[in-house]
């Protein structure tokens, strides 16, 4: 099968190995467009979604050519969003090709007959088979780009380097260090998940790197902060793209 075709032919529970492990080549064959160069995508108005954009476009090449808050759509001229990659939210149509790592399914045992619209959707917490009734707890606990940054660095023709300066807005974005101390049992679940200790994967230097204690990492985002700020005209939590309209 030509490598920029999606090989449906594994499934979701294949995605998974024994030990509750990401299997990330069984990712890319099902999924090729996520480590393929020149795509067009569309993106979540936060910095969760800033942050994936920046990274495929500076990795992989990618144009951003749009942002997308669930209600507005904003999309560059002469462009169709069926030709555009999402990043950073689920989109529920079999042919359009997503991103997200949003609890979306209420009850795993109860599907709709329309489940398969998410076929083409790379979302952590279906392909761990959780749901709103019975498992939220264990819901993703990180940001989409965290995910991208596992499976992007697992393809190895892209060495990926993590600087130190990178590490508080990758903790940052979608309260990530806020879960790191207040679920400590399901983030780590969840790195084990996405194979975080392994040394070649980007999510090392973020997660498991000695650039901070624990108090210099408190100062190191007290100082991230202070800049935020200067940015938001105030508002330390406005990481949020306002005015789409």
């Amino acid at each position: 099968m030509p490598n920029n075709l999606s090989d449906m032919r594994i499934t979701e529970e294949q995605l998974v190995d024994e030990n509750d492990r990401i299997i990330y080549d069984n990712v890319i064959k099902r999924y090729p467009w996520i480590i393929q160069e020149n795509q067009k995508c569309i993106l979540s108005p936060d910095s969760d979604g800033l942050l994936c954009g920046l990274f495929m476009s500076n990795v992989l090449n990618w144009n951003v050519v749009g942002f997308y808050d669930g209600k507005v759509l904003v999309l560059k001229k002469g462009e169709r969003t069926t030709d555009c990659i999402y990043l950073d939210m689920e989109i529920f149509r079999s042919s359009v090709k997503s991103l997200g790592h949003h609890m979306v399914l209420y009850n795993k045992r109860n599907k709709p007959i329309s489940w398969i619209n998410f076929s083409n959707c790379i979302q952590p917490n279906n392909i761990r088979g959780y749901d709103a009734k019975t498992t939220f707890n264990l819901k993703y606990p990180l940001g989409a780009i965290h995910l991208i940054l596992g499976i992007v660095g697992h393809n190895k023709d892209k060495e990926i380097e993590i600087k130190k300066t990178a590490i508080c807005p990758l903790l940052y974005t979608d309260g990530t260090f806020k879960n790191l101390f207040n679920y400590p049992e399901n983030c780590l679940s969840w790195l084990n998940f996405l194979c975080a200790e392994e040394k070649d994967n980007p999510l090392n230097t973020i997660f498991f790197n000695d650039h901070y204690t624990t108090s210099s990492l408190m100062t190191a985002l007290k100082d991230f902060f202070k800049r935020l700020k200067s940015i938001t005209e105030g508002s330390r939590g406005g990481d949020k793209i306002i005015k789409i309209r």
